[in-house]
């Protein structure tokens, strides 16, 4: 189960990972349509199967610290950022989370692409906790920082999908959150903006002390960003230490 409390300076622990499993039930056969789908659940010929995707994960995050979560393709490592962020309940286990999140998701997931960016930034600002006059004082430099100035106004789904990223990034690091969750986050748009991105990230570290998590396809921008890291394979904890420890041995395991 997912618990949340509020910060408090005596907190040295800011996410408490114990003993989380993770199951879905998957359909055994791939079906045609919804019509067939339900067809074969009146006449209770759909079987299901589990399928772990975390099992027996605990892990400790402290106040401030710098984590990367590496792992192939499958492996669990977005599973487990879900759960933090509380958008999935673990089957078994607990995680505390101690202070503010700011979930870098599936960027744009919470956006209407029949809305402009305008009307996008208020609604996914109200769905992250913000004030519209929080939103009304922050909104020029929301716009500046996604680079999208001269198209406000202007429906997303007219958006590339790096330009929809961008403003994700940039309403979800408007204010200083306790915790900063980054999926894959920096894989979209072009390499000054994912610049522009690592900055902003490494100002909320160093200067407010955010606790980051952060997943990404590049070793290399682990090593660069995180301090820390933990190795997530098949559902099941590899490894967690050293950011340059952590990577080379992930790194060697892909080599094999």
């Amino acid at each position: 189960m997912l618990q949340t409390s509020k910060t408090s300076s005596s907190d040295e622990i800011a996410i408490s990972i114990e003993h989380v499993d993770m199951v879905f039930n998957i359909a055994s056969e791939q079906l045609g349509s919804l019509k067939e789908y339900f067809i074969k659940i009146a006449r209770r010929e759909l079987f299901f199967k589990e399928f772990k995707a975390l099992e027996d994960i605990n892990l400790t995050v402290r106040k401030g610290d710098v984590y990367g979560i590496v792992g192939t393709n499958g492996s669990g490592k977005s599973t487990l950022l879900k759960i933090i962020a509380g958008v999935l309940e673990p089957t078994k286990g607990s995680c505390t989370v101690r202070g503010t999140i700011a979930p870098l998701i599936e960027l744009g997931a919470g956006f209407d692409p029949e809305l402009t960016a305008r009307e996008n930034v208020y609604l996914n600002g109200a769905l992250l906790g913000y004030s519209k006059a929080f939103i009304d004082e922050n909104f020029q430099s929301i716009i500046d920082f996604a680079e999208v100035e001269g198209f406000v106004d202007m429906p997303l789904k007219n958006y590339s999908s790096g330009m929809v990223a961008r403003i994700a990034f940039a309403i979800a690091t408007a204010t200083t959150p306790d915790i900063l969750i980054v999926d894959e986050a920096l894989s979209v748009g072009d390499f000054l903006f994912q610049e522009k991105c690592e900055r902003r990230i490494s100002e909320l570290v160093e200067n407010h002390g955010t606790t980051l998590l952060f997943v990404s396809h590049s070793i290399e921008q682990v090593e660069s960003i995180c301090k820390k890291a933990v190795w997530i394979e098949k559902g099941h904890m590899r490894m967690d230490g050293n950011v340059e420890e952590v990577c080379k041995a992930y790194k060697n395991l892909q080599a094999e």
